[in-house]
């Protein structure tokens, strides 16, 4: 890679492993729901810390818009404002705190620290109603959670986690799509959304659409539990690597 894009893309390898990781939690979000920013964001922070968490967000909402290609069907419409004003809401909390974080030595445990409690919202086996309620207060956690790090699916997860796998992956793309957007809109807001990271989103992309193409065959083969316990597995030692590096 020329040294002139030095100072808006990582070298070479730390690329390619981005890039990597791109494809591997775009496989992941398509047929779940969730799981991108598990994926994405401890290795980007590993691999590039400067384009985090913006390039995150920036993939994000076009992982989360485009696996609703095709099952808008299946979208539990009124399920999304409560959730998405819980969303906004924990975006602008989290902007805040934002300038507090980002670019500094905190960001790798504080990514660290949330893919841990995600991966451990995921295996609590937690039951909760669906209801406005809930909605907006996984919303707003996740809105937090997501601004600061590009990890803001799990709380919504576990209230879809008994729902029929196709509304749930859905419904759950819908937020994570449009929670990104929220998300983006408020770190913008703070100043923190720059040109290395939309140059580095915006070389990542390509993957993005060629990904969710490829996987479409696999959508009506593997359940959410197949694929679970490897998602999980890979996000907790992307973790604790991260964490190790870090302290």
């Amino acid at each position: 890679m020329p040294d002139v894009l030095t100072e808006f893309l990582p070298t070479l390898i730390p690329w390619l492993v981005c890039a990597v990781a791109v494809v591997c939690g775009t496989v992941i979000q398509k047929l779940s729901g969730a799981g991108f920013g598990m994926i994405a964001a401890p290795t980007m922070t590993i691999m590039a810390p400067e384009w985090v968490p913006g390039t995150i967000l920036l993939l994000g909402f076009l992982i989360g818009v485009g696996s609703l290609l095709g099952a808008r069907d299946a979208v539990v419409r009124s399920d999304l404002p409560p959730g998405l004003a819980g969303r906004l809401v924990g975006a602008i909390l989290a902007a805040l705190i934002a300038n507090a974080v980002v670019g500094t030595d905190l960001l790798p445990i504080v990514v660290a620290v949330i893919v841990l409690f995600a991966v451990a919202l995921n295996v609590a086996g937690l039951s909760v109603a669906i209801t406005p309620a809930t909605l907006f207060g996984a919303g707003l956690t996740g809105g937090v959670m997501g601004t600061l790090t590009g990890i803001g699916a799990p709380p919504m997860a576990i209230l879809y986690s008994t729902v029929d796998a196709r509304r749930s992956a859905a419904t759950q793309n819908a937020f994570f799509g449009f929670g990104m957007a929220l998300s983006i809109g408020a770190l913008a807001a703070a100043g923190l959304i720059r040109t290395p990271q939309l140059a580095l989103a915006a070389s990542l992309a390509p993957f993005v659409p060629l990904t969710l193409v490829a996987a479409r065959p696999l959508t009506a083969r593997f359940e959410r539990g197949a694929i679970r316990p490897w998602a999980l597995g890979l996000a907790t030692l992307s973790a604790i690597i991260l964490l190790a590096r870090a302290i």
